[in-house]
């Protein structure tokens, strides 16, 4: 099944409004991974003021549907401006699927990050595409 979720960009305050919702909507976070918590890599250090900033938060809304956000920065998103900061989350059925969703949409587009296997588990890209919308396309490699 595909499912579609809305992934939000914040500069620093990514904890602060997701416990905002959190207390609003009700629930519990489903995961947090600070900058910290990633592997250490050369070519795109995190700095002292970043390590305790939210790389990813999920909070079920649905058993379908997730909010889910982190603080942008640091190499890995474009500077924070209210307007890009938001992604149309996409998990596919297959990596193969991953690729043709991130392949067709990037043309004309921008890419952020090639489809890749991460180290959280997932089959991961980022793009901008041609209208200016920001897309995140995952599959999970062990589901």
């Amino acid at each position: 099944m595909k499912t579609v979720n809305i992934y939000l960009i914040f500069d620093g305050q990514c904890e602060e409004a997701f416990n905002l919702y959190r207390s609003v909507i009700g629930g519990e976070f489903a995961g947090i991974s600070r900058y910290k918590d990633a592997p250490e890599d050369p070519s795109k250090p995190v700095s002292p003021e970043y390590r305790e900033r939210i790389m990813h938060i999920v909070l079920p809304i649905s058993n379908e549907t997730m909010l889910m956000g982190g603080d942008g920065g640091e190499g890995w998103t474009d500077k924070h401006i209210t307007g890009n900061n938001f992604s149309v989350s996409i998990s596919t059925d297959s990596k193969e699927n991953a690729d043709e969703i991130f392949n067709g949409l990037s043309k004309g587009g921008k890419v952020n990050m090639p489809m890749t296997s991460t180290f959280w588990g997932d089959y991961f890209g980022m793009l901008t595409d041609k209208f200016g919308v920001n897309w995140m396309v995952s599959y999970t490699i062990n589901s």
